[in-house]
């Protein structure tokens, strides 16, 4: 698909009733369980992963608890097929999250489908990224995947932003899809099964998934006009629809920008982009995650391992992008926002162009996503601002726990850092490793 302006691209018409906002993590939760409960006719779920936890179990039953209701209910969840298969990192080795679904299906004696998204042969080059739970004619459309954190079903949360939109055409759109192309082979994606191919016919098999996921997109509607919504998705560098998207969406601002990412690492067309807007006299808005809110971060009186250094290489990278656009800030053209709140985690990704264009999405607008990972999104077209206001509370309420970087200095340098921390950079740095690293976070 090739893009030369975001106004000629169609859609699915949309009116402002059919998209409603959801502000609490726990309201997410509290939403997909209802919906799971009154499903009539189908429930996919896309997600990084479904996490054996007191949230991943809730949710798991409840979807036993429908099919049991309603057996005619079409019930398929969707995640990355190497997360599925293994423990959180710096845990020890296990079965991973597939485990759990297997044992809960055993037990209750239902059928549900779970399959896994290869997206590479290893997860370090590339994972499901996909956002969106399906129920009925309903999307609820977060960057959130489902364990304790995302729901705060415990003492802290991972913030991020939910959407729920009615609307059976986009829902049909984006349901043919996990069925046409997510879905291409129930032997080797499917997660209940111990019985597994061998490593090479596993690994022939990803080669050709991967090239149908770089080759396959969602139905996109044909309104060509007015208030309309359109569904992205992209893998790989070449025909990258999502890609082509953001880089147009940011060449076409006008006046103002509103970015989200919890991990700051912009490829560097993304990056030059920026600095041609600001040099135009654009005001770009920044909220990035404060490097102790990053899910990766380990307090330094815990236990440190290799993981835990990824939260300073993207302060690092914010502290670069900070110096060198110091002029900006100066000018009041950019403002970067650092998100910290308590020991909660910040997860928000997206962007606002103009106050018209509205990209929801789970992009991180890093190098993986840019290259690794499957990607999707919801372009809304406001033309009539008719949610002009609900982004407005929305950027508001996200903008709360939030200090504003005016000198590139407030960032640590490297050699502030724990002491562990700073050495690792060190030698990461003295071997040229450090921008390696970066091409895959």
């Amino acid at each position: 698909m090739k893009i030369t302006k975001l106004s000629h691209l169609s859609g699915f018409s949309i009116q402002s009733h059919q998209l409603t906002w959801l502000i609490e993590p726990k309201a997410l939760r509290a939403e997909l369980l209802k919906k799971i409960t009154n499903a009539t006719h189908r429930i996919y779920l896309t997600a990084l992963y479904l996490e054996d936890d007191e949230a991943g179990r809730e949710v798991f039953l409840a979807l036993i608890q429908a099919k049991k209701r309603c057996p005619e209910l079409d019930i398929k969840i969707f995640v990355d097929f190497h997360r599925a298969q293994r423990g959180r990192i710096g845990e020890e080795a296990s079965q991973g999250n597939a485990a759990m679904y297997r044992n809960m299906l055993e037990q209750h004696h239902v059928d549900i489908k779970v399959y896994g998204v290869p997206v590479k042969t290893k997860e370090v080059f590339g994972v499901l990224h996909l956002k969106g739970f399906i129920v009925d004619d309903s999307i609820l459309y977060t960057g959130a995947s489902i364990n304790n954190a995302y729901f705060h079903q415990q003492d802290t949360y991972r913030i991020d932003r939910y959407h729920v939109i009615e609307h059976a055409p986009l829902a049909h759109s984006m349901a043919k899809y996990i069925n046409d192309v997510l879905l291409a082979d129930s032997h080797y994606q499917s997660l209940l099964t111990t019985d597994k191919p061998t490593k090479k016919d596993m690994n022939k098999f990803i080669r050709c998934y991967k090239r149908r996921l770089t080759k396959k997109h969602y139905e996109h509607g044909d309104t060509f006009s007015g208030n309309r919504i359109t569904p992205l998705v992209g893998l790989g560098t070449q025909a990258n629809q999502l890609n082509k998207a953001i880089v147009q969406l940011l060449r076409e601002c006008q006046k103002q920008a509103f970015i989200c990412t919890p991990y700051f690492n912009l490829p560097a067309n993304i990056r030059r982009i920026l600095g041609a807007k600001l040099r135009a006299g654009c005001r770009v808005e920044i909220v990035v995650g404060d490097k102790t809110s990053n899910d990766f971060y380990i307090s330094p009186d815990e236990k440190f391992s290799l993981i835990g250094i990824v939260p300073y290489l993207y302060e690092q990278s914010l502290r670069r992008f900070v110096k060198s656009f110091q002029w900006a800030i100066e000018q009041d053209l950019l403002h970067i926002h650092l998100w910290k709140h308590q020991d909660n985690s910040y997860h928000v990704k997206g962007l606002s162009i103009d106050d018209t264009y509205h990209l929801l999405t789970g992009n991180n607008l890093n190098p993986r996503a840019w290259s690794l990972d499957l990607e999707n999104a919801l372009l809304l077209q406001d033309h009539d601002k008719a949610w002009t206001e609900q982004f407005a509370q929305e950027k508001t309420h996200i903008l709360e726990h939030t200090t504003r970087i005016m000198h590139y200095s407030e960032l640590e340098e490297r050699e502030q850092y724990p002491l562990n921390v700073a050495k690792l950079l060190k030698r990461l740095n003295r071997f040229r490793l450090e921008k390696l690293i970066q091409r895959i976070l």
